[in-house]
């Protein structure tokens, strides 16, 4: 079926824009936002993806304030137009690549108002992303990278809460992941990652003279992905990618969640650079947007749900430990850190703000963790 996209001169498959180039029904395109007060102690994130192969539009808002984590999670049919509006959440691009509208509008979900994100550096592209399992391919996508501040006024908990010029990073990924939509299929037996090891290290930082992202994982001895790069904030030096990490971390005692880390990285000049992250702030819990089975169907992100709004506030002044409005518990691994960054290397030390998202999964005897 013809939508307005299709009176561009920019098609790319023998076919409307309402079809993308695959049917795996993992296929997503999504928006993802965070927002950090200075010090940490409030922090937002807004997420918007559609699911072409799955009619589905979902989105999502957090705010962290005073050790308490309000969610809201929307979702709808996507129909044939892809209008950037699910329930109350409004995500519209007004300048591409550069500057968005985000709006909440108010309701019983207890959380409204406006923040306008604005790029400071231009988008940075990752290495591309592709796996296969047994000859099946489960990973294949795109995603780049920005750096940017916010400004705007939200209404969250009963108090006004204002937002001049913190601290913010974006991104944009679209493809197919594991988890989007469907349930994976079995093709045999899972790697048994408790033994095998998992470790992730992801952050978006900006300093008083360079930004950029630093992506690594790795899976065992298995070789693992790097990407990434700096950008000198006043041009003086070309953009340098990043070439190979190195993590140590000082962990809250009896939990996986960091008070301080420090990632190395090599750059493409040969240059070799720490990032020293200090925790700021409650880290946030990411089933809060719906990741990771945060909805209440525990189906994921991308499943069909017509129209549904869910709201909630958890409790995450504990380091590890979300305590649910029902008195459960859990220390679900997908959290991320508001951080303060110190740059040694890449010239004179350089002071800033970030966020990191840390995942450490089963043995990982190189970090000191059985």
């Amino acid at each position: 079926m013809l939508t307005s996209l299709d009176d561009s001169l920019w098609h790319q498959l023998p076919t409307t824009f309402d079809h993308v180039g695959t049917s795996d029904p993992r296929f997503f395109d999504r928006y993802w936002f965070a927002c950090y007060a200075p010090y940490g102690d409030t922090a937002i994130q807004v997420t918007m993806g559609a699911y072409r192969n799955m009619n589905v539009l979902d989105g999502g808002v957090i705010v962290v304030h005073r050790g308490r984590q309000y969610n809201v999670r929307v979702s709808r049919s996507l129909g044939h137009e892809v209008d950037p509006v699910c329930g109350p959440l409004t995500v519209r691009p007004t300048v591409p690549l550069q500057e968005f509208r985000l709006t909440i509008a108010p309701g019983e979900h207890g959380v409204s108002g406006e923040l306008i994100w604005t790029g400071v550096l231009p988008p940075a592209e990752e290495r591309p992303h592709f796996a296969r399992t047994r000859g099946r391919v489960t990973e294949n996508y795109r995603r780049f990278d920005q750096i940017g501040t916010v400004r705007g006024r939200l209404e969250v908990g009963g108090e006004t809460v204002e937002v001049a010029d913190w601290w913010a990073c974006r991104d944009h990924s679209w493809g197919v992941r594991p988890r989007m939509g469907v349930r994976e299929p079995v093709t045999g037996p899972k790697p048994d990652l408790a033994q095998k090891g998992f470790a992730m290290a992801f952050l978006f930082f900006a300093t008083d003279a360079v930004a950029g992202h630093v992506l690594f994982d790795r899976r065992g001895d298995d070789p693992g992905y790097v990407t990434g790069d700096l950008a000198w904030r006043d041009g003086s030096r070309l953009v340098q990618e990043v070439s190979g990490t190195d993590l140590d971390v000082s962990l809250h005692p009896d939990t996986r969640r960091f008070t301080d880390c420090a990632l190395g990285a090599t750059l493409s000049d040969g240059e070799e650079v720490t990032f020293r992250c200090t925790a700021l702030g409650s880290s946030i819990a990411m089933q809060g947007l719906g990741y990771s089975g945060g909805w209440s169907d525990r189906g994921g992100l991308g499943v069909w749900r017509d129209a549904r709004l869910e709201h909630d506030v958890w409790d995450v002044s504990h380091p590890s430990t979300i305590r649910y409005p029902d008195g459960t518990e859990n220390e679900h691994w997908h959290r991320i850190q508001p951080v303060a960054v110190e740059l040694v290397g890449a010239g004179p030390v350089s002071r800033g703000q970030g966020s990191m998202t840390l995942i450490l999964s089963g043995r990982l005897p190189w970090l000191g963790l059985s």
